[in-house]
């Protein structure tokens, strides 16, 4: 008996989705895809070290960034911790409303959007290329910091120092104007919906946030952007980025996170950790090393 044809070879890869379970709240990774960029950004580092640290991790050189969303579902509720890049950066990216129509949620059914920080490989897909609202029933979740810095246009002006550029700020104020009149602003610690609460961890941006995610006995710290390129940045956390605003606070805020989920032994999640994101930080010796959680098929 001959075996049955074989279907034509997959054109793309399955959706980028995996699931997480936090006692009663269900995380989902949802990948937007992954951004090449330039070694030039990563600061305090001879260019030639990065060029080690990633050949020695098997990892392209220049690098190469996973951009990571975070759907929360807790309490008959659904968040979306960050938006990605949107269609307005590379093709390799701007990927996470198609995985999230994979898992069966319309922005529609959407209650809160949580952002990190207004970075647009966080927030742009936030608002559609005419400036409409994607997601049409949330209201948007910041740290009041992190508005007021993209609202100053002393920052605006001092931007093309840090990298940045002014463009960001113009995205960042393009991308709030559907939802400005369902802005909700928190503080340092604030629970902003069910089993999720700010965690507060400037330097990247004034108001750059991570969330804790806690239910019974479980919890989960999605970090941010406490790393960009974790091969360079968890063996060397002096490294700073050139987006960084206040990069002498960012690393501090790094060493004090990495120091944090050691010794907690703290699951965490990550905006730029290699998809799904899910990892521990384990010290070895004065230093850490990341941890790939393993994948559990019963969530």
């Amino acid at each position: 008996m001959q075996p049955s044809p074989l279907p034509p070879l997959p054109a793309e890869q399955v959706p980028g989705l995996q699931h997480l379970r936090v006692g009663e709240i269900v995380v989902t990774a949802v990948s937007d895809g992954f951004l090449n960029g330039s070694n030039a950004v990563l600061q305090n580092i001879a260019p030639e070290e990065i060029d080690r640290l990633l050949t020695e991790s098997f990892r392209p050189t220049p690098r190469r960034t996973s951009v990571n969303t975070f759907l929360i579902r807790s309490g008959g509720r659904a968040a979306l911790i960050d938006t990605g890049c949107g269609g307005s950066m590379q093709a390799s990216a701007g990927k996470m409303l198609g995985n999230l129509a994979a898992a069966n949620v319309a922005p529609e059914m959407i209650d809160t959007v949580l952002l990190t920080h207004l970075h647009p490989d966080h927030s742009n897909a936030l608002a559609d290329a005419s400036g409409q609202a994607i997601f049409a029933n949330a209201t948007v979740g910041l740290h009041a910091a992190e508005l007021a810095y993209w609202e100053d246009e002393a920052a605006a002006s001092r931007a093309g120092a840090s990298g940045q550029g002014v463009p960001y700020f113009a995205a960042a104020r393009a991308q709030l104007a559907p939802y400005r009149d369902r802005l909700a602003l928190f503080a340092d610690g604030a629970e902003i919906f069910p089993g999720v609460t700010a965690v507060h961890l400037p330097g990247h941006t004034p108001g750059h946030c991570g969330y804790m995610i806690a239910s019974g006995e479980d919890s989960l710290l999605i970090w941010g952007d406490i790393v960009h390129v974790p091969e360079v940045q968890v063996p060397r956390p002096e490294v700073t980025m050139q987006f960084d605003v206040d990069p002498a606070q960012a690393a501090e805020t790094r060493r004090r996170t990495f120091d944090r989920v050691a010794t907690d032994r703290q699951r965490i999640l990550g905006m730029h950790l290699h998809f799904p994101g899910c990892a521990h930080l384990a010290r070895t010796g004065e230093g850490y090393r990341l941890v790939p959680e393993a994948r559990d098929l019963a969530f």
